[in-house]
């Protein structure tokens, strides 16, 4: 799947370790079909340090960290996904440093160029969203707007006035510090308005859907062939 996406010409992929049964083995194994060339971005499971130094470690472009609701929780992820002296990662010998054959130009850049990206995804973080910008290292901030509209009480209503005030609160104050901003959606159409107001990390589409969408599309059309043959 990494390498089909890949080929498609896609900028980026997104990785998703949270809502997915995928490990860390899973997820390399779909780098190494997407290419070096391809940055791919996880999403953890959780802010944890350990699942941030096993994504990094198996060649993740950057980190997707889910459920960031304050700056303290901001500030933790930061140090756990660099190496000293800015932060505490672990060293390891994996994929992102070639096994070891480019273990020092990997860590040598690694501080600079692995993208660390919080999820806005609470109305806690929203409340939060200036102490979680405002700590050096956080790259950019990705709002999860079905699990905002749940923490509000509004379950999947993501156009409800009350969720868009909130994503609108996200976006003036990132947009005002500089922070790059990201969001999800299922189709090109969810995600045009944010692209319009400034979004430039764009998470467009699921594989499984697609597929399945063009499995089902091809599928009526074979029945309604069969039903005009009589």
């Amino acid at each position: 799947m990494g390498e089909i996406l890949a080929g498609a010409g896609f900028a980026w992929l997104f990785l998703d370790g949270e809502h997915s049964p995928m490990t860390p083995a899973a997820m390399q194994g779909v780098m190494q079909g997407a290419g070096r060339e391809m940055p791919c971005l996880v999403r953890l499971p959780a802010g944890e340090q350990v699942a941030i130094k096993k994504a990094l470690d198996v060649g993740a472009a950057g980190i997707i960290v889910p459920m960031v609701n304050t700056g303290e929780q901001a500030e933790d992820v930061v140090r756990w996904a660099k190496y000293p002296p800015q932060g505490t990662r672990g060293v390891g010998l994996g994929r992102a440093m070639g096994y070891g054959h480019i273990f020092k130009d990997y860590v040598d850049s690694a501080n600079k160029e692995t993208a660390v990206v919080v999820q806005a995804e609470h109305i806690r973080a929203v409340e939060n969203i200036e102490a979680i910008v405002q700590i050096p290292g956080v790259d950019g901030v990705l709002v999860g707007p079905f699990d905002l509209s749940a923490s509000m009480g509004l379950i999947g209503q993501v156009d409800h006035p009350e969720v868009q005030e909130a994503i609108g609160r996200v976006t003036q104050v990132c947009l005002e510090q500089n922070v790059p901003l990201g969001i999800f959606g299922v189709t090109a159409e969810a995600v045009k308005p944010y692209i319009e107001r400034g979004y430039t990390l764009i998470v467009c589409g699921v594989d499984t859907l697609m597929l399945g969408a063009k499995a089902r599309e091809a599928l009526e059309e074979l029945k309604i062939a069969t039903s005009d043959q009589g």
